[in-house]
């Protein structure tokens, strides 16, 4: 199967959604992209989830805070196929191919990556335990970190982008040039925008279907020692409190 990250970008360009200054930027820099993928890929050892430009910025909006709303640089997301298949996808957006500095672009790429061993893992888990897993798989923009694997586990051939991940991720991702870059190059110049309510952003995947997804064995072997650390870890640390 020939999979093209870029395409949908380069559909924007082509009906006009994107002006070919923005496109050829972003053509320009997708090689920080295609590094960072192959630099997790060989500290865990696991192949990257099919992953695509999406040529929109997308913000997400609250009916509660009308005035506030949050930018979302990438999205992890699970899709089931007719045959019962799980394929996950990491939507990245055309601002931080962009504008994201290498450090920045690869924390995000990282994060992702540690919410698709997430999934991975809810999904093992309701093979055992069906209680202890919901059929709704949230990616929340700033309180999702306690629900992930430690970047020190998963990555831990790799100290500087260990390094980018929690600097970029104390709470939530932060990064003040980059937001305030998009505001004004990208929103600023009414470049295509997507809005989604933080009530809808949301990813479903329904019980009866969770327990008969398919999971490559080599992963799940992977997520189990990953998880095992996780857990020799934080038995250690609390010993020596």
């Amino acid at each position: 199967m020939v999979f093209n990250p870029l395409q949908k970008v380069e559909d924007a360009r082509d009906t006009g959604l994107l002006p070919n200054k923005v496109y050829r930027l972003i053509a320009n820099r997708f090689h920080i992209i295609t590094e960072g993928i192959k630099r997790i890929e060989k500290a865990t050892r696991l192949n990257y989830p099919y992953y695509y430009v999406e040529p929109n910025l997308v913000v997400s909006t609250s009916e509660v805070e009308f005035t506030q709303f949050g930018i979302l640089f990438a999205r992890t997301i699970p899709i089931v196929n007719q045959d019962n298949q799980l394929n996950v996808v990491v939507q990245i957006t055309a601002p931080l191919v962009a504008y994201g500095l290498l450090g920045s672009i690869h924390a995000i790429l990282a994060h992702e990556f540690m919410h698709y061993m997430e999934i991975i893992s809810r999904i093992m888990k309701m093979n055992v335990i069906s209680d202890e897993i919901s059929g709704t798989l949230f990616e929340g923009n700033c309180k999702d970190s306690d629900r992930l694997l430690e970047a020190g586990v998963v990555f831990k051939s790799d100290n500087t982008l260990i390094d980018h991940i929690n600097k970029k991720f104390p709470e939530g991702f932060r990064d003040l040039r980059l937001e305030d870059k998009v505001v004004k190059e990208w929103i600023g110049t009414r470049l295509p925008t997507t809005r989604v309510s933080v009530d809808t952003n949301t990813t479903r995947i329904p019980i009866e279907l969770m327990a008969n997804l398919e999971v490559d064995h080599v992963l799940k072997e992977r997520v189990i020692e990953f998880e095992s650390r996780k857990i020799t870890r934080r038995k250690t640390s609390h010993y020596y409190a």
